[in-house]
């Protein structure tokens, strides 16, 4: 299959990069590395009024459509794909004045973004504070005799954003009496149990859990107990 004398009809001027050794047929100059036909002849750019602008390569949208809207002037620049039999896009050709505008803009976009993720980043750093001291603070409802340092360190471990713990399910949003405990047991059977240690010697899951099960509920006992006694 031979190439194409000329590329797919597109919108706008088309430059191409030759797959084999061509010359100007103007001013003989060559090889050309970018070339336009007219009339099947190829074109150096210069002959072809466009050698002022610059190749910008493909890969950034944005760059791309900004500096073809800045330039007055610009060319699809396309090479065949043997392989595939087609013409595809390897970028434009733009007023370099054009291509410098349009890379501001978009770096001051990217700085908009930056400023943006920085702003949202602090909010949600503010709201996780807040969630987490609530979340402590039913801790400590529901467990009066657990250690003030405990309830904050197992609500901050429970309501890490996007870790997927108890804290941040739906339940543990709404501060829910079974999430807030499902995240104080988890918080003890780690801390305060040999269950980690069960795990690593192979014991399975379940039984593990059956095994420090009573000293789970020993810990659980004790901070209500402690709280009611403080009380009375």
């Amino acid at each position: 299959m031979g190439i194409p004398a000329t590329p797919h009809p597109t919108h706008g001027l088309v430059v191409i990069q030759p797959l084999k050794h061509r010359r100007c047929s103007a001013c003989r100059r060559g090889p050309l590395s970018l070339l336009v036909l007219e009339n099947g002849a190829p074109r150096c750019l210069d002959c072809a009024d466009l050698g002022h602008l610059v190749l910008l390569p493909r890969g950034d949208t944005a760059l791309t459509r900004r500096s073809r809207e800045e330039s007055a002037l610009s060319a699809v620049v396309v090479r065949f794909n043997r392989r595939k039999g087609r013409y595809e896009r390897q970028g434009v050709l733009v007023e370099e004045a054009a291509l410098v505008r349009a890379e501001e803009r978009c770096l001051a976009d990217a700085e908009a973004r930056r400023q943006r993720r920085a702003r949202d980043a602090r909010r949600r750093g503010v709201e996780d504070e807040r969630f987490a001291a609530a979340f402590a603070a039913e801790i400590l409802r529901l467990f009066p005799g657990c250690p003030a340092e405990r309830a904050r360190a197992i609500a901050a471990h429970a309501s890490v954003r996007g870790s997927g713990r108890v804290g941040r399910s739906a339940a543990g949003r709404a501060l829910s009496e079974g999430a807030v405990v499902s995240a104080v047991v988890a918080g003890v059977r780690h801390a305060d149990t040999p269950y980690d240690q069960l795990l690593m010697s192979g014991v399975p899951r379940h039984e593990a859990r059956r095994r420090i099960a009573p000293a789970v509920e020993g810990v659980l006992r004790t901070w209500q107990e402690t709280g009611e006694e403080d009380a009375g």
